[in-house]
Order: structure tokens, then C-alpha cells, then sequence
């Protein structure tokens, strides 16, 4: 074997390899594939120090909750207020509402027609990317998660409330769900952030009530906050919060969610390169530093969480590994 033969080789070998570390990196940013998953990371990254906090709070009602396994909570009712309507056990804890509901951003899907929600998890990429969207997905009580169901939202003057104190109401048969004051704006944005990114359609009249909502109620502090704790995980933002974007009438969507160039770019955070290089495993909650950490090469790809500190980790529930110098 010649010179030439061998170098090409050993540059082919090396290329390989650079590219297969960089598909692992890739990997190790890329947003939550499931719902389940998604709830999970939203837990650990986006919500885990706002389940005592006015501010955020849980979806309809603002009511505080204590954290219970992996990406579940109960409810503190007394304090927001907020009286059980009918389902006693979906009424003590969170669930994770889809602000755009599953039933509306999947039966455009041809899978929904054959099977519906469960036959799309299992067969339909783009319905799991809509289903495991960060941004589209808030704590709520589990009971409001139900009465709301696939309603639309809108202002119901003439209906009270079923839920004590809690600022929620629907009318069950309108299909009306009408959300308190403080998450209208929020509410707004996410509609208009998935109807745009997936190419859904959205009708004249809740175009016209989501810019209104949009116009009076603009992002809090914490939305703010909320959408760039999302951005590291998912890799987006919603450019409606950020005011990238605005909504106006007849607005035509970019589908940027399901174009496939889209899809390779989504996989990598904009932090990356930016000093995510704490590595932290999901599933022992236990973080590595790059140096003095041996195990810190040995964590797999799909359980690496980045951090850029270790207060962050810290903050997020990690502990430093035992075995760090």
C-alpha cells in the first residue's frame, strides 16, 4: 500500500469520525422526541422552581402544587381557590395542558383518520414533534385539563365559574372554554407560535380574538423567562413572545415545524457552543465536569442534560458525581 492510499484512508477514517461525533452532539441537544419525555424535561428545566410561585403558577387557576416523581404534582387548592367540580382525582393533581389541543393539531394528520391519537404516536413524526412542543405545553389542574378538552377558547360574560374561586369557566355546550385574564396574552402567542410553525389553520374569528389577547395582555417577565428556558431544550424560540414575528390578519403560516430542513436545525440549541459543557445524566441526576470527572465521557448521548454552571445543574435537582476530583 502506497502513501496516498494510506492517508486517504486514515482521512476518510478521521471524517467518519467527525462526523459521527458530531451527530452524538446533536444528539445530546436534541429536543424531547414524546410527550412523555416532554413533560419530564419541562419538570426538570422550565418549571422546577415556579410550582411556589405566584407568577406562574398552574395554567387557569395560578394555584401552587408540590412536586410528586418524574414530572408530576398535587394541586394546593386552599390557597388558589380553586373547588374540585367533579373529577375528585384528576382535580388534586397537574397535568401538562396542550394549548393547542392534540385533537386540533392532529386531526389534519392522516394518521389521526386511521387511528387516531395513539396510532399517530406510533406512526406520524411531525404528530410527535407537535405533541412533545415545549412551548405549547403547561401544569394545570388535572380537572380543568379535562373540562377544557378540545374546546376553543373565547369570553363567556354570561357564564360563572364551576370552580370556586378559580377565574376559569366553560361552557360544555358552546365547546367555550374562557381563560383568566393574567394567561390570555400567553395564550394568544402559543396559538399563533404552533398554527405557524406546523402550517395549521386557524379561523378568521379566533385570529381576531387571539390579536386582541395579544395586544392587551403582552409577556410577562416570566413568559420571557419560560421561553428561553424552552429555547435551550427545544432549540427554538417562540418568535411571537420574542417579537421576531407578528400575528396580523390572514397571516400566512411559514411551517417551519415540518419543513426538514427545519427539523435538522431544530435538533441544535442556539447555546450550543456557548459553554453548555457540564454534562448531566436524566436518569441518575448526577452532573460531570469536563475535567476531573472520569465518567464524564461515559454518559450516553440520549441522557446527557448541558449545563453551563454548576448552580444550574444544582438548580435543576443534579448532584455533582462522587467520583469528581
Amino acid at each position: 500500500m502506497n502513501i496516498k492510499t494510506i492517508l486517504k484512508e486514515s482521512m476518510n477514517k478521521k471524517t467518519i469520525w467527525l462526523i459521527a461525533g458530531l451527530i452524538m452532539s446533536l444528539h445530546a441537544f436534541a429536543a424531547p422526541d414524546s410527550f412523555v419525555d416532554a413533560k419530564a424535561e419541562l419538570r426538570s428545566f422550565v418549571y422546577f422552581d415556579q410550582n411556589h410561585n405566584g407568577a406562574a403558577g398552574t395554567l387557569y387557576c395560578g394555584c401552587d402544587w408540590d412536586w410528586h416523581g418524574r414530572s408530576g404534582g398535587t394541586i394546593n387548592a386552599k390557597k388558589c381557590g380553586y373547588q374540585v367540580r367533579k373529577q375528585r382525582t384528576r382535580g388534586a393533581r397537574i397535568e401538562y395542558e396542550h394549548i393547542v389541543s392534540a385533537y386540533n393539531f392532529g386531526r389534519a394528520r392522516q394518521c389521526w383518520q386511521k387511528g387516531g391519537r395513539k396510532y399517530c404516536q406510533k406512526n406520524d413524526d411531525v404528530f410527535r414533534m407537535m405533541e412533545a412542543d415545549m412551548h405549547n405545553l403547561s401544569p394545570a389542574v388535572g380537572e380543568l385539563n379535562a373540562d377544557r378538552s378540545n374546546y376553543r377558547f373565547g369570553v363567556l360574560p354570561d357564564t360563572e365559574s364551576k370552580h370556586g374561586a378559580c377565574p376559569f369557566k366553560v361552557d360544555f355546550k358552546a365547546r367555550v372554554a374562557e381563560p383568566r385574564p393574567e394567561v390570555r396574552g400567553f395564550i394568544a402567542r402559543v396559538q399563533f407560535y404552533m398554527h405557524d410553525r406546523y402550517n395549521l389553520p386557524m379561523s378568521r374569528q379566533q385570529q381576531q380574538l387571539y390579536m386582541v389577547w395579544n395586544k392587551q395582555y403582552p409577556p410577562s417577565v416570566w413568559e420571557l423567562e419560560r421561553d428561553k428556558r424552552i429555547a435551550v431544550r427545544m432549540g427554538n424560540h417562540n418568535p411571537f413572545v420574542t417579537g421576531q414575528k407578528v400575528w396580523s390578519l390572514g397571516y400566512k403560516n411559514s411551517g417551519d415545524g415540518i419543513n426538514s430542513d427545519s427539523k435538522q436545525m431544530s435538533a441544535a440549541p442556539t447555546e450550543i457552543g456557548s459553554g453548555l459543557t457540564i454534562r448531566g445524566n436524566r436518569n441518575s441526576k448526577v452532573y460531570h465536569l469536563p475535567k476531573g470527572c472520569p465518567s464524564y465521557e461515559k454518559v450516553s448521548p440520549r441522557n446527557i442534560v448541558p449545563f453551563s454552571s454548576e448552580i444550574d445543574a444544582q438548580n435543576a435537582g443534579f448532584r455533582k458525581a462522587g467520583n469528581c476530583k
